[in-house]
């Protein structure tokens, strides 16, 4: 398989996993008689949930643009390197600017989740997860979802990485090679 097919590959896959956690983590909801009162909890419940909710979302959407730019120009502009520079390098950057982001709010949510998990006496925080335990699996799973599309967009980012880096010679610093 060459390059471009597994970049394709690896950004699918990425995206179907952030979409299965955008909809994982914001389909969630469960109701439940506490004290006389129907307690509905949501993902908006817990602030960092809802973040990944957009978060994921929008890196989906850019994994699912950058697939088409990749396909675009293997397609339609060929095979002139050098010219694609800037493109290799802004794509590069980005790859990288999302990764660090998708796994910043996942961690974020997973804190907050723990919290829900543990409580915490100090702020008075109830545990969530004795009452609403089919959210809280729910919860789980999207994170582990999460990571593993941070991982595959690591992947990714690794592929725009070696795209960019076989444009310059090894021999002379950050020289293109010639054609």
């Amino acid at each position: 398989m060459d390059v471009e097919k597994i970049e394709a590959f690896v950004r699918v896959c990425a995206a179907l996993l952030l979409l299965l956690t955008a909809c994982l983590v914001g389909l969630d909801t469960q109701s439940k008689y506490i004290f006389y009162v129907d307690r509905k909890i949501t993902y908006k419940e817990l602030h960092a949930l809802g973040a990944l909710v957009y978060v994921a979302s929008a890196a989906a959407g850019y994994n699912l643009l950058q697939l088409g730019r990749s396909v675009f120009v293997s397609r339609y502009l060929g095979n002139s390197k050098g010219s694609y520079r800037y493109l290799a390098w802004v794509s590069y950057l980005l790859d990288q600017m999302v990764v660090y982001i998708v796994f910043g709010t996942n961690s974020a949510a997973v804190e907050h989740s723990v919290l829900a998990l543990s409580g915490m006496k100090g702020f008075q925080w109830m545990k969530w997860c004795n009452k609403f335990t089919r959210f809280c699996c729910q919860i789980g799973g999207a994170l582990v979802s999460g990571y593993a599309a941070c991982a595959l967009m690591v992947l990714a980012t690794s592929i725009s990485a070696f795209n960019l880096f076989r444009l310059y010679s090894s021999e002379k610093f950050l020289r293109l090679k010639s054609k």
